[in-house]
């Protein structure tokens, strides 16, 4: 389906749920997939080959806009948060505005209960601004904490599923997030340490690593422009079988 000549394999995709377009460039070897490296993803047992993706139109793919309240920043509950739109519609908020750290390990934030029933209620009437109705029984929109980094990254995050923790951080959260980051206006400004020039190259701490994204935008003044998000993800060959299928199943098939 895709030409196999070179070392890399540039596959377009298209997700059909989103409509969102994504440049896959995948490593070959003699015409087949290369699947043997030593790309590393924090949270993930072993290395493997380097994929590289690059996605586009991911700006407003379930709600029709970045920024879907009209707002950059809203305060819900009083609690500031920044109700976003970039690969996953998510709510945004500072950790500290909970009074957390934002350092918290997965199944510390697990158990506290109270920050949960705190979040939701935060995380519905947000859908409600955003155009999502309710969303008690939808997993969207999902909620994150961003807090200043303390292990070399450039932020630390926190994902929720909604309603548990993310062992580590979602490709699609991670995008949202790191935009979040660099646009004025949001919850996100002012915790990187210095605005990077485009692509903007940042490391996402989590709970088991970091999440390395590149965000290439344009920013002017108040004005902020998202072009893609580029991650890198690996391939790794999980499994290969055959299934057998009698062949009275095709004759009953085929009379």
């Amino acid at each position: 389906m895709v030409p196999a000549s070179g070392d890399v394999a540039e596959v377009k995709i298209r997700a059909v749920n989103t409509g969102a377009r994504v440049l896959a460039k995948v490593r070959m070897k003699n015409g087949s997939v290369l699947y043997d490296g030593d790309a590393a993803i924090d949270g993930v047992p072993g290395t493997a080959a380097p994929v590289e993706l690059q996605f586009m139109d991911t700006v407003g793919g379930a709600t029709g806009a970045m920024f879907p309240t009209g707002s950059r920043t809203d305060c819900i509950d009083g609690v500031d948060v920044t109700c976003m739109d970039v690969a996953m519609p998510m709510v945004i908020a500072r950790a500290e505005a909970f009074g957390l750290s934002g350092h918290e390990g997965a199944a510390e934030l697990d158990r506290n209960r109270g920050f949960f029933e705190r979040m939701e209620a935060i995380r519905l009437a947000a859908a409600m601004r955003m155009g999502m109705g309710d969303a008690s029984k939808s997993v969207t929109p999902k909620f994150g904490l961003l807090a200043s980094a303390r292990s070399g990254g450039s932020a630390a995050t926190r994902y929720f599923m909604p309603w548990n923790t993310h062992p580590s951080l979602a490709v699609t959260g991670s995008q949202c997030m790191a935009a979040c980051l660099l646009c004025p206006g949001t919850v996100g400004e002012g915790l990187l340490k210095a605005l990077p020039s485009a692509p903007a190259h940042l490391a996402l701490e989590h709970p088991m690593g970091h999440l390395n994204v590149v965000i290439d935008y344009s920013r002017d003044g108040d004005r902020f422009e998202l072009n893609w998000a580029g991650l890198v993800r690996t391939a790794r060959k999980l499994a290969e079988g055959q299934v057998f299928v009698p062949t009275e199943v095709w004759r009953g098939r085929t009379s």
